[in-house]
């Protein structure tokens, strides 16, 4: 069954390590010179505009667009190490994370060309910046019950509804947007959606902080009132939204940031163990490494069956319920251990981010359900 669940992975070549040497000397360079301090879920808090200008500068943003777009014509392997050094190392990036990672393999398989021209580049060039709009207030993690609806109007749509845990709306450029364009079917509740790329300073546009208990500002609530979109900016096929957002969930779902985000808390747990002698043996720092090593092959396999086009929706599923656990366990296990002390800013964030790992990119109770569906069981 495994061996069914999980796609083949690819080897770690001479010129992937060497790749990987480079990203890591460059955050060397970057965390000793005090341009950035590593922290927890960087994914989601970290938003330095400057940090993800440098990475483009590199290459190492848009990897995988196409040079056409101008890209860097890169595999999702040479992104997927890129990445995980990024995470493991709790760098910034949350600035241009979404338009990276979803934003920019939804344009390529689902939009015109004329999308593809005006987006691609900038997203490259690390100059625009996208959120993604598919949560509703009392829908949790219940998708096909988005209440947002789109009516067609001359030149385009009128949409209206609410968005809620939209990170980073209230500094992009757009956001996807997934609305009603049909009537509720009870019986084919997955039909009758669309996406739409809205500019997010539209007339009609609220961008509402949520402020979390950290008093940070990453989260918002967006709020639509007969915003018009053009036809120019629908995404896909009006009525294919469930398809291209389950597509979606495949790159949000499967990647290092499901399983590192808590990372740097583990390397102080080492380094703990490491210059305690007694803590060598630690069955937990055991546990924790085997998990970490198996979650990274889990997700990089994923990532090869992306690149290949070939459909893992349930390998994604199964990294992500998988991952987001060993990192609640893991800041279980440092908080009850001496490996930090209190008031340790790493362990802090922690704790506070903890409850929003598996409620993110789809609760894990909704995400067994997928993943039974997968496997024939529901």
């Amino acid at each position: 069954m495994t061996q069914a669940l999980i796609p083949p992975g690819t080897p770690e070549t001479p010129q992937l390590m060497e790749l990987r040497r480079e990203v890591r000397d460059f955050l060397v360079a970057e965390r000793d010179s005090g341009r950035f301090t590593p922290g927890v879920d960087s994914w989601i808090t970290g938003w330095d505009p400057d940090f993800s200008q440098r990475l483009a500068d590199r290459g190492w943003v848009g990897m995988t667009i196409p040079t056409a777009y101008e890209g860097h014509g890169r595999t999702f392997v040479e992104r997927f190490v890129v990445t995980e050094e990024l995470i493991a190392v709790g760098a910034p990036v949350a600035a241009h994370w979404v338009a990276d990672r979803q934003a920019a393999p939804s344009l390529l398989r689902f939009g015109t060309e004329e999308q593809k021209q005006y987006f691609l580049p900038r997203i490259a060039a690390g100059e625009c910046f996208f959120a993604i709009g598919m949560s509703e207030p009392d829908s949790g993690s219940d998708l096909a019950s988005v209440r947002t609806k789109a009516r067609q109007v001359d030149g385009g749509w009128k949409v209206n509804g609410t968005k809620v845990w939209t990170s980073g709306a209230h500094a992009s450029e757009a956001f996807f947007v997934l609305a009603r364009t049909s009537p509720l079917d009870p019986a084919h509740r997955h039909a009758g959606l669309s996406q739409f790329i809205v500019d997010l300073g539209s007339d009609g546009v609220q961008v509402r902080p949520i402020i979390s208990m950290t008093g940070q500002h990453h989260f918002n609530e967006v709020h639509l009132d007969d915003v018009f979109v053009p036809d120019a900016r629908v995404l896909g096929d009006i009525g294919g939204g469930w398809h291209q957002v389950t597509s979606e969930l495949s790159y949000e779902r499967s990647g290092p940031e499901r399983f590192l985000c808590t990372f740097p808390l583990f390397r102080e747990q080492a380094r703990y163990a490491a210059s305690h002698p007694e803590r060598r043996a630690d069955p937990d720092l055991g546990r924790a490494f085997s998990r970490l090593r198996g979650l990274h092959h889990m997700s990089r396999a994923v990532n090869a069956a992306v690149e290949r086009g070939e459909n893992a929706d349930t390998a994604a599923a199964v990294v992500k319920v998988l991952g987001t656990t060993f990192e609640g366990d893991l800041i279980e296990e440092v908080h009850m251990s001496d490996a930090v002390g209190e008031g340790n800013p790493l362990l802090d964030a922690g704790l506070l981010q903890r409850p929003g790992f598996t409620l993110r990119g789809g609760t894990n109770e909704v995400l067994l359900g997928v993943i039974a569906r997968g496997l024939g069981l529901r």
